[in-house]
């Protein structure tokens, strides 16, 4: 653990695919495969993203109501995906903007809903939706496990999913680590944390994980505890602590640019390492 200091037609094979599993067809605009480079940060997290380029996708059957986001790099794959768990307001547009950089960087990218269509506009409708969807983990479990399936059924992926969360996600998907659908990766952002041995025996990949000093709800200690209890049970893992950043720095590092962006740019460039090593691609 280191702290710093400082629109074509779907194809027929798809199409034949989403009658099958009562998917909406809708048409997809694949996002230019254009990464990013040296210390440039993902045009979605610095308040630079132009039109969403993904379409709406019903993925779950446990919930009709749910209603995820799905974004695809131009060409013709195999590409390995990720699985974006929004914040505690919901799928909310930036998380669907983040999904487009994310198949920009050459990821199919499916942000889920985990809301049933809701989502939160002030702290106390958050927190009513963080408390419903937390009393009902397996209704979790099986959501993200339904995009599982749903991404490795594709004709454009490889069988290859990791998990990225922030805050409300983080936690989501560490729950998910220890009770879902086998994946590669699981990649927390300031998310609630356990540090249970034998629970954390179940985890069978790495683990990267980004953390902040300043968090009044996930102290240093927990993190720290965290670490521990990973490499304990001889889990590979990548947690950073950074100091002077905020809660919620790095999806929206718009916020205060001056201070989010060093150590933003650090964060991406270990999550783009740790994808690699995970996903390959």
């Amino acid at each position: 653990m280191t702290r710093h200091r400082s629109v074509p037609p779907l194809p027929l094979l798809a199409l034949l695919l989403a009658l099958l599993l009562c998917l909406p067809v809708t048409a997809q605009t694949p996002v230019p495969h254009a990464p990013t480079t040296g210390d440039a940060l993902p045009p979605a997290i610095v308040g630079e993203a132009g039109e969403l380029m993904g379409t709406r996708l019903a993925y779950f059957e446990g919930d009709a109501e749910a209603s995820g986001y799905l974004s695809v790099p131009a060409g013709d794959g195999p590409f390995p995906s990720v699985i974006l768990i929004h914040e505690w307001n919901g799928l909310v547009e930036r998380v669907q903007q983040t999904a487009d950089s994310f198949a920009a960087e050459g990821y199919v990218a499916l942000a889920v809903d985990l809301y049933s269509g809701r989502t939160g506009t002030n702290p106390q409708e958050n927190m009513a939706l963080v408390r419903e969807t937390l009393a009902d983990e397996a209704k979790l479990i099986a959501n993200l496990d339904a995009a599982v399936a749903y991404l490795r059924g594709r004709d454009d992926t490889t069988d290859k999913v990791a998990t990225i969360g922030w805050c409300y996600g983080g936690g989501v998907a560490l729950s998910f680590a220890l009770g879902g659908e086998h994946h590669d990766g699981t990649a927390i952002f300031y998310g609630r944390l356990l540090a249970d041995p034998e629970q954390m025996k179940t985890i069978d990949h790495p683990v990267y994980g980004t953390f902040v000093e300043n968090d009044r709800g996930i102290p240093v200690e927990d993190v720290e505890r965290f670490v521990e209890t990973l490499r304990a049970a001889g889990i590979a893992n990548d947690v950073h602590i950074y100091d002077e950043v905020a809660h919620g720095f790095w999806l929206h590092v718009d916020r205060d640019p001056e201070k989010n962006t060093p150590a933003a740019i650090d964060a991406w460039k270990r999550l783009r390492t740790y994808l690699q090593s995970v996903l390959g691609g």
